[in-house]
């Protein structure tokens, strides 16, 4: 087996899943926040240092990778763990939000998807059976079903079309693989916000037993309280003794939510994408290093961390970097903001393991600024 979810404690409070997923490349607890690194990268950030910050699964993007250097050139150099040096566990997108989202020249048929690369305009071509190959030879342990991610809104009818095609792509996508003892292929259940559609999707994945479940069409621009609504459509149909995955979610509200909902694995590009723009996540709320109150401000980015940034550099520093468009400045906040979330992770899992989630929500929660109401 390609890997081994061990579920070892639920929280009486709230319902939350604590366990541990067994790799190929090692293990973790869960639920875990997974860095994600584009091409093959977290951006601004050596592969040495994101281990450092405790990281223990990583992303990369296959649409991406795909595009440039190219699957075989990856393949070539060992697979992806080779390629970037990295040695703990890593997960591939299937490439198809990309597909979707970065192309607005797109044709969607049965075979695949037709549509424009984003840098130069060429066509190109995606299928189940091209998605599933070229993740077969990044060679990440994780690797994803070709889908399609429908945006929001669509109507019902479009939904269920869209998700019979995704559950025939599962299916092809499925039949193609060919590395299913080192890589495992988790299904994605789509639905929308259409509670009977969700139930469905994930009956028929479930059906055809896959090694874990990701959660998708989350994060497409619907309303939280739509998206919270998606997960509770799905979680009930999805089996206690595999993984599930909620796929593009990262802000510590909803890290917190999810694993309230019994979600075990989580993914964004949020906290570097904020970080480059100057936006800090500390344990007293947001902090936007480039307001001006922080140009005297000799204190650390947060005050209760002690992260490589937080030791060394104060928040004048760091905020003369950003203004100043200097790299360093990126990669210091990044650097917080994946500690920042990463310690956050093992903060829910020790309130999991000690029945008190729900109580550590509402002490975070005030914290952080957020509002309480669920």
């Amino acid at each position: 087996m390609s890997i081994r979810y061990e579920l070892i404690h639920e929280c009486k409070q709230s319902g939350a899943r604590y366990g541990k997923l067994h790799t190929p490349h090692g293990s973790f607890e869960t639920p875990v926040f997974m860095p994600v690194g584009t091409q093959a990268t977290v951006k601004t950030l050596s592969p040495e240092e994101v281990k450092d910050l405790g990281a223990k699964i990583i992303l990369a993007n296959t649409y991406h990778l795909w595009l440039q250097p190219g699957e075989d050139i990856v393949k070539e150099a060992g697979g992806l763990h080779r390629f970037e040096n990295w040695d703990g566990a890593m997960l591939t997108d299937s490439g198809g939000f990309q597909v979707f989202s970065l192309s607005s020249l797109r044709k969607i048929e049965e075979e695949g998807v037709t549509f424009r690369d984003h840098r130069n305009g060429a066509k190109l071509f995606m299928s189940p059976e091209i998605s599933i190959d070229v993740q077969n030879k990044l060679g990440a342990d994780i690797i994803m079903s070709f889908d399609e991610c429908p945006p929001y809104p669509v109507t019902r009818e479009y939904m269920q079309k869209s998700v019979d095609r995704t559950l025939r792509w599962a299916e092809r996508g499925k039949k193609a693989h060919k590395n299913p003892d080192t890589q495992a292929l988790f299904g994605i259940v789509q639905g929308g916000e259409f509670a009977d559609i969700r139930e469905y999707c994930a009956k028929k994945m479930v059906e055809m037993d896959f090694p874990g479940y990701s959660i998708g069409g989350v994060s497409v621009g619907e309303p939280k309280d739509v998206a919270r609504k998606m997960v509770e459509y799905t979680v009930p149909f999805l089996p206690k003794d595999k993984p599930r995955y909620l796929m593009g979610v990262g802000s510590p509200d909803d890290l917190i939510d999810g694993a309230i909902q019994g979600i075990d694995m989580f993914d964004c590009v949020l906290p570097t994408r904020i970080a480059r723009h100057g936006t800090a996540m500390t344990s007293i709320g947001k902090v936007v290093i480039k307001n001006k109150s922080y140009e005297r401000d000799f204190t650390p980015l947060d005050p209760n961390c002690g992260c490589y940034a937080c030791k060394n550099y104060t928040r004048a520093y760091i905020r003369h970097l950003i203004k100043a468009g200097e790299t360093f400045g990126q990669r210091l906040v990044s650097y917080h903001n994946l500690q920042f979330l990463i310690d956050l992770m093992e903060q829910i899992r020790e309130a999991i393991r000690q029945d008190r989630l729900l109580d550590f929500r509402e002490e975070f929660f005030l914290q952080y600024g957020y509002e309480l109401t669920l």
